[in-house]
């Protein structure tokens, strides 16, 4: 469940820098968004090692890995000599971030869980890396294509939605999740919305009762759509063949790729109006 481990939850922690800092050049970026964050303002060279399932861009698959959300080999990250470790404060182990600590790694908790953060990342990344100039002008952009998305799906009528996030067990989103603000924004009404949790667990039955006008399902390696819709074409989704599918690193990655991915769940959200 690499995305849904992923997902849950995301609000910036965030380190105090000084002018007088040294700038990291020696990385260790301990999440896939850590490694596109700091490509996306030209660190990306000076990553020396990551995680699992960090893909892009292309250059950041040749990164060495030492290990993912299940655990750090911290060992090996000892003798890479990091001047700068990057964590996922949720992606992470506990217990991994606290012995970082204690071995007075210079570290920087990322922890994105508002839109609006991956422009704090970005500035707060650049500062740490020494790349203010092209931090500024990526979170400009991202800023203002966020707006622009904002504003041209604001008078939309809503379509209602289910997100799929997970196949088995069938699982979806709800309030407080960071699909939800996507949906929101492409003024899409999720159907669970009023789940009891962000990440709820859901039936078919279920489902069927809530009546979605279009179904979003996620392509990632490891969550196999294993749902056959089909049976059950008294969905209107189903019905009107409104299914489709969305890479999930477009979606539930908070990087300025994000922008790719809203434009692409507005788009989807567009045929069924």
């Amino acid at each position: 469940m690499k995305s849904l481990l992923l997902l849950l939850m995301l609000g910036c922690c965030v380190l105090p820098v000084s002018a007088k800092d040294p700038v990291a050049t020696r990385i260790v970026a301990l999440s896939p968004h850590i490694v596109e964050l700091l490509y996306a303002i030209g660190a990306g060279n000076a990553i020396v090692a990551t995680t699992d399932f960090a893909d892009y861009p292309d250059a950041a698959k040749s990164i060495p890995r030492i290990g993912g959300n299940y655990g750090i080999q911290l060992d090996k990250l000892l003798t890479l000599s990091p001047d700068l470790v990057v964590a996922w404060g949720d992606g992470n182990q506990p217990q991994d971030i606290a012995r970082m600590r204690e071995l007075g790694l210079n570290l920087y908790i990322s922890q994105p869980r508002q839109l609006q953060d991956v422009t704090t990342e970005l500035l707060q990344l650049g500062k740490l890396t020494g790349h203010d100039a092209e931090a500024k002008k990526a979170a400009t952009a991202y800023q203002q294509q966020l707006q622009a998305i904002r504003q041209q799906n604001v008078d939309k009528t809503p379509v209602k939605v289910f997100y799929q996030l997970w196949s088995n067990p069938l699982m979806t989103v709800a309030k407080g999740s960071w699909m939800q603000q996507l949906l929101e924004v492409c003024h899409g009404e999720n159907v669970f919305a009023d789940a009891v949790t962000a990440y709820p667990q859901v039936s078919l039955e279920a489902v069927l009762l809530r009546q979605p006008q279009v179904i979003i399902r996620t392509a990632e390696a490891g969550n196999p759509q294993t749902v056959n819709w089909q049976q059950w074409p008294e969905i209107p989704a189903v019905k009107h063949k409104q299914i489709y599918t969305i890479d999930a690193d477009l979606l539930q990655r908070p990087t300025p790729r994000l922008i790719n991915g809203l434009e692409k769940l507005c788009s989807v959200l567009d045929k069924v109006r």
